[in-house]
């Protein structure tokens, strides 16, 4: 296994560190023992000088001027050395003034080759850990921290110092407190910088290397005049072995560190000595006083209140570093919740996506009983193209808005893709075809997109699992909801149709329609709702209407397949068909009621369809004043002059002409002044709301409206008693709804008493 250069380095520090302790244990004497350890020293130092050199010759820029500025530092620490030694014999111990100005040139080179290095990595990113303010408050108490240990080292070295034990070796009291000060400002600013340099930025290691080393030659200093001071013998040897070992790291910091070929640099030795650093000098001087304590000497006041005020900021510190790694926490976690969220959502309407809906459907299929809903736009491309994207998104947005006030608190509406949406139903509540029904009332009115309104419509496939069959996957019911969604589009839009595995049969009602031949396609028949008199209850006259059973049992809803037949150019075929079998079925049943019927209002103006009503008529022997015809809208009247001819025509016959749901659709007051009808017929949502006062003014005022224009009048869609008691009190005296009877077959009605089976066709109108 190949050795890396940090192993290399590494093994390198601790044989020196070993050597160093031999040396210290005097085994040979003291005065060899200074002798080696000065050779050491003095052999390190220049292999700093050296490595420096050598690397400084290769690299340009901040690179260097900080390794120049090292080497600086370095020649005159050494020279202040050779200096100090050549002399201490003759000088008392204390070095002349070449050597201590040396020693501040030193400590000012020093401090420029730290600045150089803070210019390339500090303050160039945000703090690397917690809020700003916090990072900002724990640096400061760092440097604070630095600078006490550092002070009672040097307080405690005392006369040590005085006597050239210690930097910078000289029996000036003011000289020694001066570079002492200078020593504080050395210590703080390398240990700042050495915990706020961006661990991104270049020369990162060096710079932790050389800050270490330059702590540890300073701390060395004070503890081998500390030593002095106390007595401790060979206490610069023991003390001294910093000042190799500092050096040593020095040498580190001077190389050129770049990975091998194949290897990234290990920066986690790096990482945890720059998490160490604002520690060490509180762990050396805790170390020191109790050691201080230990030989029996008494620690003055004010070392001793330095000391608690160190420790306080020490607590200080780590409380703030809890409280900054909470808000961490919380930071983090926070994110993970939104990208949670991100990740279960759809960006667009905020609502459960494809994946939290599968989940929850998963879920739903262990615990049961539920229904699945499979909700898609009929046309929105047509509405997308219509608008542009910004437009379909703002649509969608709003659809979901809709759709969500259609379910319950525990239920799910996600939006799956595109247009597709689909809700999860929990529980039995209500029955699928209801929630589809209030879904597509949610649907009806029109939304409001860049200023102008788009009509929604939707298809839906509906699935309620049996509970009696094996569990099926998500997978398997998104499946099956896909498909009965799509089977009722094959027959019209504006569908909902109950998944059955026959749903693969063609459900096409225009091919239906065209294979009957003007007969009755198979699976359609007409059911009749009754239209009665508000003050009585009696029966006046019934609505045919249409329905269908496509070959594979599904119900298809009319609106479905009516639209599909106009849209396959089938209505007047379509028209005259359920035409003709109302009459038929009326005729049959022998009930004298007047007959409501349908039209599209395409059908309007078209002479040939003129002819078919008329023959219609006497094919089944029924007189003009008992059919009425309702205009529906599945398109708007465009032709309004000839439209107008057409009904004056068939009014002048007998046949009286209606306007289906007014109030909703294409109808307005524009057709009350252009066309001649006779009925008009108030659209159920002018019977629902949350204001009655609204409704009763609404109706009163519509009424009022056909009174004076000499029309008759009928309220649809009443489904209580309170709604019926709101339009009869509103002057309202034909209604049809739930309330009076559900659509049933012509042969329910063939049972009602002759005393309510008949009114003139004046009564509706």
């Amino acid at each position: 296994m190949s050795v890396t250069g940090s192993q290399w380095r590494l093994g390198l520090f601790a044989g020196v560190a070993v050597l160093l302790c031999v040396n210290a244990l005097a085994l040979w004497g003291d005065g060899p023992a200074r002798l080696v350890h000065f050779a050491l020293q003095a052999i390190v130092g220049i292999a700093v000088v050296v490595c420096a050199l050598t690397v400084a010759w290769r690299v340009t820029g901040p690179a260097r001027t900080w390794r120049l500025l090292g080497i600086a530092t370095l020649l005159c620490h050494l020279t202040g050395d050779a200096i100090w030694w050549s002399t201490r014999a003759t000088a008392g111990g204390t070095a002349p003034w070449p050597a201590v100005a040396a020693y501040f040139v030193s400590a000012a080179f020093a401090l420029g080759a730290l600045a150089v290095l803070a210019s390339v990595g500090v303050g160039l990113a945000p703090p690397r850990r917690g809020p700003v303010g916090i990072a900002r408050i724990v640096n400061g108490i760092d440097g604070v921290v630095a600078a006490i240990a550092f002070v009672i080292l040097a307080v405690i070295a005392g006369v040590g110092a005085l006597k050239g034990a210690a930097l910078p070796r000289s029996g000036n009291t003011a000289l020694v407190i001066t570079y002492t000060a200078f020593q504080v400002v050395l210590v703080v600013t390398a240990a700042l910088i050495a915990m706020l340099y961006r661990n991104d930025r270049p020369y990162r290691a060096n710079l932790l290397l050389l800050a270490a080393g330059a702590v540890m030659l300073i701390a060395s200093d004070r503890l081998v005049a500390y030593l002095r001071t106390v007595g401790f013998e060979r206490g610069d040897l023991w003390g001294g072995i910093g000042f190799v070992l500092g050096l040593l790291l020095i040498a580190y910091g001077m190389l050129e560190l770049k990975p091998t070929p194949g290897r990234e640099i290990n920066t986690g030795s790096m990482d945890w000595l720059q998490l160490l650093l604002p520690y060490l000098g509180f762990v050396g001087t805790a170390v020191l006083l109790s050691f201080h304590v230990m030989i029996g000497r008494r620690l003055s006041l004010p070392v001793i209140s330095a000391a608690l005020v160190m420790v306080a900021l020490v607590a200080t510190r780590q409380l703030l570093e809890a409280r900054s790694q909470w808000l961490l926490t919380k930071r983090l976690s926070d994110a993970q919740r939104g990208l949670a969220h991100q990740v279960h959502h759809d960006a667009l309407t905020g609502l459960p996506n494809r994946l939290l809906f599968t989940q929850r459907l998963d879920e739903a299929i262990h615990r049961g009983p539920f229904v699945l809903i499979f909700v898609d736009l009929d046309d929105f491309k047509e509405l997308n193209d219509r608008f542009g994207h910004a437009g379909g998104d703002e649509l969608l947005r709003a659809v979901g808005g809709r759709l969500r006030r259609c379910v319950g608190d525990a239920d799910t509406l996600a939006r799956i893709g595109g247009d597709e949406f689909a809700i999860l139903i929990d529980g039995e509540q209500d029955a699928p075809e209801v929630v589809a029904d209030r879904i597509r009332l949610a649907l009806r009115d029109p939304f409001a997109v860049h200023g102008t309104s788009a009509h929604v419509r939707a298809s839906m496939g509906i699935v309620r699992p049996d509970p009696d069959a094996p569990l099926p996957t998500p997978d398997d019911l998104m499946r099956q909801a896909d498909v009965s969604m799509y089977a009722g589009k094959r027959v019209g839009k504006d569908t909902a149709v109950v998944y059955r595995p026959s749903l693969s049969v063609s459900t096409d009602f225009p091919t239906a329609l065209r294979n009957a031949e003007g007969g009755v396609p198979p699976g359609f028949s007409l059911v009749y709702q009754p239209i009665v008199r508000l003050s009585d209850g009696t029966t006046v006259a019934v609505e045919a209407l249409a329905r269908w059973t496509a070959p594979n049992g599904t119900e298809v809803q009319p609106d479905a397949f009516v639209a599909a037949a106009e849209a396959a150019r089938l209505g007047a075929t379509f028209d005259a068909m359920v035409l003709d079998l109302a009459c038929s079925e009326i005729r049959a049943a022998g009930l004298d009621l007047v007959l409501h019927v349908n039209i599209g209002a395409a059908r309007m103006g078209s002479p040939e369809f003129e002819r078919q009503i008329r023959r219609t008529l006497t094919r089944h022997e029924m007189t003009p004043s008992q059919l009425v015809l309702e205009i529906t809208e599945s398109v708007p009247v465009v032709e309004l002059a000839h439209t107008a001819a057409q009904i004056g025509r068939l009014n002048a016959i007998g046949i009286n002409v209606a306007l289906d749901d007014f109030g909703a659709g294409y109808n307005s007051l524009t057709y009350l002044h252009a066309l001649p009808v006779q009925i008009i017929k108030l659209d159920r949502g002018l019977a629902v709301g949350p204001e009655p006062d609204r409704i009763v003014t609404l109706y009163r005022s519509v009424i009022r409206l056909c009174a004076e224009l000499g029309l008759g009048l009928i309220a649809e869609g009443l489904e209580s008693t309170a709604q019926a008691e709101m339009a009869y009190a509103a002057g309202c005296r034909l209604a049809q709804g739930h309330l009076f009877g559900r659509p049933a077959p012509i042969a329910d009605f063939a049972l009602l008493p002759d005393t309510v089976a008949s009114m003139s066709s004046t009564e509706t109108s």
